[in-house]
């Protein structure tokens, strides 16, 4: 059989990198192999992400990219998959006719039969938000040290600026057996480090029988053979339980970082947002991680701009992110997304000027803090899992890696030791990394 070839573009989170890597895995069984060229590529797949408004934009302008060289190559495929997909449905065939295939989020694993039929020449919406049935699969992951692994998918919060619920339906944990036999693979491939996805973690289990929740995950995880480590994302704040905490304080492969957004340090907008906490709520569980982990890694996510929002509102979030001591926080401006409720608050938006120059303080707020951040780990020693080695323009050969609680870390040296435990002094913070040597 003649093998085809398959680019595929994935925008947005780990969890969409996370699906390419399986549609990678499914696609050869279907006699595709990956390319890193989209011209020499017989399908083109867009994994979409519908979080902003500008990831949506930059996935419709790609395919219109796409099917113009489908003009010259009519048998080209195309395939939309992803949130934006989710979301469209047949519109994306409306808009875009040069199309073959809109995949939604929750039919990821129905993509082989699918195939067969755009190869046949049916053109197809498949956006039922009944998830089509897991099956134990290849997965094609990128090379590197760290295998990410979803151990559940939706969201049931309807925070009133968020299109996850409406992309990726109601949350729903993976079967443990699929998780932990992934997990295996990965290890034994080679990978040093796996992270495990969810929009909200701690509600792993939720729909599995009693006691099989996240800390339980993590201890059978843990328990497998080999050094490595193992990561979690995203928690929501209110539902860190005192179990997680101390399951990762317990097992010695668990990483001390929680990545758990805030969004704003204001109240009145937190319940506008239909967050469920204020901020003396979320104050109390970064003090009560902190107290318990020492050395703990804290990131968090912050919008600036949301409706109604006003300039002493803003301020409280930038007061936040600093009595707060945060590591690191991911930071954008609203994006009004249809569906949800805070899209309809048309009245209520703030300017585009306005917003960018909020989302510039918060910037500015946020690198202040990851200096004070790594500041208190110059002069320690810390263990460094190294992710990649390269030599930069200058001729210097530099080994990069993080420490257990997520700090990234570059090191002088001429060896790759790329996927090696080693332990560095730290000798210089920097605002996003740490300078090291090698002990």
């Amino acid at each position: 059989m003649e093998t085809k070839k398959v680019y595929i573009e994935t925008l947005g989170c780990q969890m969409n990198k996370s699906d390419a890597e399986r549609m990678y895995g499914m696609l050869e069984y279907c006699g595709y192999t990956q390319t890193e060229n989209p011209k020499e590529a017989d399908m083109l797949i867009i994994n979409t992400c519908s979080i902003r408004q500008l990831s949506e934009d930059k996935a419709y302008s790609q395919i219109g990219v796409w099917g113009k060289m489908k003009k010259s190559k009519p048998s080209l495929k195309i395939v939309f998959a992803g949130c934006v997909a989710q979301q469209g449905g047949a519109n994306v065939l409306k808009r875009a006719p040069y199309v073959d295939l809109v995949l939604g989020t929750q039919r990821l694993y129905e993509l082989p039969n699918l195939v067969k039929r755009i190869e046949a020449g049916e053109r197809i919406v498949s956006i039922d938000e009944k998830p089509y049935d897991e099956s134990e699969i290849k997965i094609n992951r990128v090379k590197g040290v760290n295998a990410w692994i979803p151990i559940m998918e939706g969201c049931n919060n309807f925070c009133t600026y968020c299109i996850v619920p409406y992309t990726r339906g109601r949350e729903r944990s993976r079967k443990p057996e699929l998780i932990i036999a992934e997990a295996k693979k990965a290890l034994a491939d080679g990978f040093k480090e796996i992270t495990l996805l969810g929009q909200n973690v701690d509600s792993y289990g939720k729909d599995l029988p009693e006691g099989q929740n996240l800390s339980w995950l993590l201890r059978q995880l843990n328990a497998l053979e080999g050094k490595f480590r193992i990561r979690f994302v995203t928690n929501y704040p209110t539902d860190i339980t005192e179990e997680v905490i101390e399951t990762v304080i317990e097992l010695d492969k668990v990483c001390e970082y929680f990545h758990i957004p805030m969004q704003s340090g204001d109240d009145f907008v937190l319940k506008k947002m239909n967050r469920r906490y204020d901020y003396a709520t979320y104050k109390k569980i970064c003090d009560n991680i902190r107290f318990k982990i020492p050395d703990v890694t804290i990131t968090s996510d912050f919008i600036a701009g949301f409706p109604g929002e006003t300039e002493e509102q803003f301020e409280n979030t930038l007061k936040a992110m600093t009595e707060l001591e945060l590591d690191y926080s991911n930071t954008a401006a609203y994006s009004p997304r249809e569906k949800t409720v805070a899209a309809k608050w048309v009245d209520l938006y703030i300017s585009e000027d306005v917003k960018t120059e909020r989302l510039a303080r918060l910037n500015e707020h946020n690198r202040a803090c990851c200096l004070k951040s790594n500041q208190k780990y110059v002069g320690r020693e810390m263990e460094v899992l190294i992710e990649n080695s390269e030599v930069r323009k200058n001729g210097d050969k530099v080994i990069t890696g993080r420490t257990r609680n997520n700090k990234i870390v570059h090191i002088p040296c001429d060896r790759d030791l790329t996927g090696k435990f080693v332990n560095v002094e730290i000798t210089r913070a920097r605002t996003w990394y740490l300078n090291g040597e090698l002990v």
